[in-house]
């Protein structure tokens, strides 16, 4: 390996052109703006009271009690959405940072001078509540009123409602804590790359490390990574398990039968989904301990360590693409999906709803994360050697657009599509990306590079974010039981996981462990089994419309639209899967084995 004293760290966000940082216009020109605005918002918390005790006297009074409460939170997305992508930019920027605490202040506020308004609605004799929602004056409304109603066996007291809310200030302190130990406070120093040039480790640039052809390097960064979650694996433990009690603790004062079943409560998503996926999973690991067997044998290893999954199998194939290259290939392969739809995406990846690369302190990975009334914002740290950071572009682009198609065909109360479906759209993109790029290789080992990518797709999103859901769910029912989750409990749990998901030939490194650690979804509990579903619905959809015609596209764009205008597991049977039935999982795992069996052979491993 050459070295070099030339050295590659991250700009200062001050340094970063704005050309390259997304354009928070849309949501309010400036942080004086933006202070303005949350002083109007916080005066407004007064409006309320007015309301206090009137739920029940008429539907007119409902009815006005609720516009003022989707007013008041249609600004509240501004104020908080605004807040949390100036703070994203960089974690230790104080005044950001600030922002986000007093936004958040204020809303806890909010929260509880508004908490009257469940168990009122909640006292509404049944009956009276079904003739109301007949009426013309809540018709805006009914949708939502009659979910409020679904919860009846979940919403306590006012008093007890109030003092639930009152937490909200704190609730989120795990998530903060993880989010600036891990993004801000911890250093992981520099790694020389394959290419010799001296690069700083982090939680951004550690995918790319992964991907260095030197084995050398990707052990180094590795290591070298872990070895500063080892440095404070006792904090995170503490972090992750704090998280995990507000989970159960929730689920027990709402009177759900346990964490998991509160999680899926929301969506309307019966717990044999959830289950359905993991034994789906389970049943096909011979077939993903196989795949690593053959990417053992195609890089002429004689064992294979977690660092060796993610360097492509094909070296020789070019990847390096510029921002606009990127941008160019995304909405090139998803033509099929219409002018409007190419041409808005274009605009806005062209133009600046993107925060593009990274910067010294900027929140890792990347996401979407718009409004109603702004623009679908996405952060990116994006790095243009890496072929999967535009595969990643193409994913977040799926949220973006998802979210503008739902505000233009849906009211503000019903625009807000959830993470179930979200990631249907997200992972769609990134099926017709690969298809573009299959359909366009020049050589067998061009498509053999896709292949390959297309399995670790398959292996990343339902193979990989199932382990994390069984995780989860293992997790949390430890301490629903009563055992402490101990940093060596949350250890042993997951090296089960990891020695029966990689299989008896993966070499499993104790730093590996660790990785449980690490992961930004805990902190949202039972988020990441979405993905899975995600990815296995958005395959069977993919080839619905490409193989397809007029129907098929419009029954997916009127999938985009519908926010939360129904049911997830409803707006999907409309577009044209059913994920209650454990034919998607499987079927998408079969085609896994059909990719894995191509890919030998067009190598010869």
């Amino acid at each position: 390996m050459t070295t070099t004293s030339s050295e590659h760290s991250l700009p200062p966000r001050s340094d970063v052109p704005a050309a390259d940082t997304w354009d928070l216009s849309s949501l309010f020109p400036s942080d004086a703006e933006w202070e303005a605005a949350l002083a109007v918002w916080e005066a407004g918390i007064s409006g309320f009271a007015r309301f206090v005790g009137t739920l029940g006297a008429s539907p007119e009074a409902l009815a006005a009690c609720l516009d003022h409460d989707l007013e008041f939170d249609r600004s509240g997305d501004r104020l908080g959405t605004y807040a949390h992508l100036r703070a994203s930019e960089d974690q230790g920027a104080p005044q950001p940072q600030r922002m986000v605490g007093r936004f958040q202040h204020v809303a806890t506020r909010a929260a509880e001078t508004s908490s009257f308004m469940l168990p009122e609605i909640m006292a509404i004799p049944p009956e009276s509540l079904d003739a109301w929602l007949c009426l013309p004056v809540l018709a805006p409304h009914r949708i939502g009123l009659e979910r409020i109603v679904r919860r009846r066996p979940h919403v306590l007291s006012q008093r007890e409602e109030k003092l639930l809310a009152m937490q909200g200030t704190f609730a989120g302190t795990a998530a903060k804590v993880f989010r600036q130990l891990t993004d801000a406070d911890m250093k992981f120093g520099n790694v020389v790359n394959g290419s010799g040039r001296n690069t700083e480790l982090s939680n951004a640039t550690f995918s790319t490390f992964l991907l260095d052809p030197d084995r050398g390097v990707r052990r180094t960064a590795f290591h070298q990574f872990y070895d500063q979650y080892q440095a404070h694996a006792n904090t995170l433990a503490a972090t992750l398990s704090g998280s995990v009690e507000r989970d159960v603790y929730s689920a027990k004062v709402r009177n759900h039968s346990s964490a998991v079943e509160a999680a899926l409560f929301a969506d309307n998503v019966p717990l044999t989904v959830y289950d359905q996926l993991i034994a789906a999973v389970r049943s096909h690991l011979p077939t993903i301990h196989r795949y690593y067997d053959l990417r053992r044998r195609l890089l002429g290893l004689d064992d294979i360590h977690h660092y060796d999954c993610y360097v492509p199998l094909v070296q020789d194939v070019p990847q390096r693409h510029t921002w606009d290259e990127a941008v160019d290939l995304v909405v090139e392969s998803l033509r099929p999906l219409g002018p409007d739809y190419c041409r808005r995406l274009g605009a806005g990846l062209r133009g600046r709803w993107c925060d593009r690369y990274p910067n010294a302190g900027k929140q890792s990975g990347a996401f979407s994360s718009g409004t109603y009334d702004s623009d679908p914002y996405i952060l990116m740290n994006f790095q243009d050697e890496a072929i999967e950071h535009v595969f990643t572009l193409a994913h977040e682009a799926g949220h973006s657009m998802h979210t503008r198609l739902s505000a233009d065909a849906q009211p503000y109360q019903l625009a807000g599509y959830t993470i179930f479906v979200a990631e249907v759209a997200s992972t769609f993109n990134e099926q017709f990306l690969a298809r573009h790029l299959l359909e366009r290789a020049k050589s067998p080992r061009e498509r053999a590079h896709i292949l390959s990518r297309e399995i670790d797709g398959i292996r990343s999103t339902i193979v990989r974010q199932t382990m994390f859901a069984e995780f989860e769910r293992r997790t949390h029912a430890s301490a629903e039981a009563g055992e402490p989750l101990t940093l060596e409990r949350l250890r042993g749990i997951y090296r089960e996981l990891l020695d029966a998901y990689f299989g008896p030939g993966f070499v499993i490194d104790g730093q590996l462990e660790l990785e449980c650690l690490r992961i930004p979804h805990y902190y949202s509990a039972f988020y990441v089994y979405k993905y899975a579903t995600g990815l296995a619905a958005a395959v069977a959809l993919s080839e619905k419309v490409a193989g397809g015609g007029k129907a098929e596209l419009n029954a997916y764009l009127d999938f985009l639209r519908g926010g939360c205008s129904r049911w997830p597991l409803e707006l999907l049977r409309d577009a044209g899967v059913d994920l209650e039935q454990p034919e998607p999982v499987a079927t998408a795992l079969e085609r896994f084995g059909r990719l894995v069996d191509e890919l030998e052979t067009t190598l010869g491993g």
